[in-house]
């Protein structure tokens, strides 16, 4: 029996880990195993816990959970890499008869998963020039180089948003020219499913302030401190995801404490929205409401996957 690949996607917030975990849950208790892949690049990284939001043991609650604290803050992370490594993890689930949840809030990670999807070319030491210009300059600046160069790359990456910067300098460098848009919505996988989840905008807006409240009060500071003494400040992308880069700022003195936990709502929020309207272009998704209670049985029964389910 085949398996079908069920991806769930959406902004954070959205309760994206738990709807998989209670598929997964469901699906083995009607006979067909399920085990979830991560495609959230910064839970692969140990220690990043309350920053990343990423689950529990006790919130996994049994389920297999693949590329999650696989990787020091100190290493670097790479679409690429993570494209190839979720691929091996999906064919390995496919090939035991489970069925894999892939479960990701970036558009960038799940189509580089599932589509067919080719990366530019790389050069370590161009991007090594580049990322000196970087610390030089500033992502600002270097972001006002790339508009001058490539402005419609540069309209698709955030001004504060180094690492993408150089990314796309890199290439432009190597190639003469770089592409702001990924490929047309053409799988590279067989059997793939989409499921997004959908909320009212005021609600998301309620919940990732009260996630930012609650990753302070659960200790954020505390981690990051333990994270600087275990180095990452040597990791080119760990150090950079939305709460960590923002609570080094307050432990620098470049911010308050209370300006740290602003800027990490605003860049949560801007975050999102930018996801969204990426996965809205999207037309293989299926879209639900993410406060529904019965979303997993709906998604497992149109994939035909409960015994209820079959005609």
């Amino acid at each position: 029996m085949s398996s079908p690949l069920i991806v769930l996607v959406g902004p954070t917030a959205t309760g994206k880990s738990g709807l998989a975990v209670e598929l997964a849950l469901l699906l083995g208790g009607n006979g067909r195993g399920a085990e979830i892949v991560n495609a959230d690049s910064m839970l692969v990284y140990r220690g990043m816990d309350i920053g990343t939001a990423k689950p529990t043991l006790e919130e996994r609650g049994g389920v297999a959970h693949h590329l999650i604290d696989i990787a020091d803050v100190t290493q670097k992370a790479s679409v690429a890499h993570f494209q190839t490594l979720a691929r091996a993890a999906i064919a390995d689930i496919r090939a035991r008869g489970a069925v894999p949840i892939l479960v990701g809030g970036s558009a960038l990670y799940t189509r580089a998963i599932t589509d067919v999807f080719e990366f530019p070319a790389s050069d370590e030491v161009v991007r090594a020039r580049w990322e000196a210009e970087l610390e030089a300059v500033g992502p600002f600046e270097l972001h006002r180089r790339l508009a001058e160069l490539a402005p419609a790359s540069a309209a698709q990456i955030e001004p504060g948003n180094g690492r993408r910067t150089v990314r796309a300098l890199e290439v432009l460098e190597l190639t003469g020219g770089h592409r702001p848009v990924i490929p047309e919505w053409t799988y590279e996988l067989e059997d793939v499913h989409q499921f997004g989840l959908n909320l009212d905008r005021a609600e998301l807006d309620r919940r990732i302030d009260n996630r930012v409240d609650q990753m302070w009060e659960q200790g954020l500071v505390d981690e990051v401190r333990g994270l600087l003494d275990a180095g990452l400040r040597d990791g080119v992308t760990a150090w950079r995801a939305i709460g960590y880069r923002q609570v080094i700022e307050f432990l620098d003195g470049a911010a308050t404490q209370d300006e740290a936990r602003a800027a990490v709502k605003k860049a949560t929020r801007r975050f999102f929205r930018k996801q969204l309207g990426w996965y809205r272009r999207d037309p293989r998704i299926t879209w639900l409401e993410a406060n529904r209670a019965d979303n997993a049985s709906r998604i497992a029964a149109r994939l035909d996957l409960l015994d209820s389910g079959r005609s």
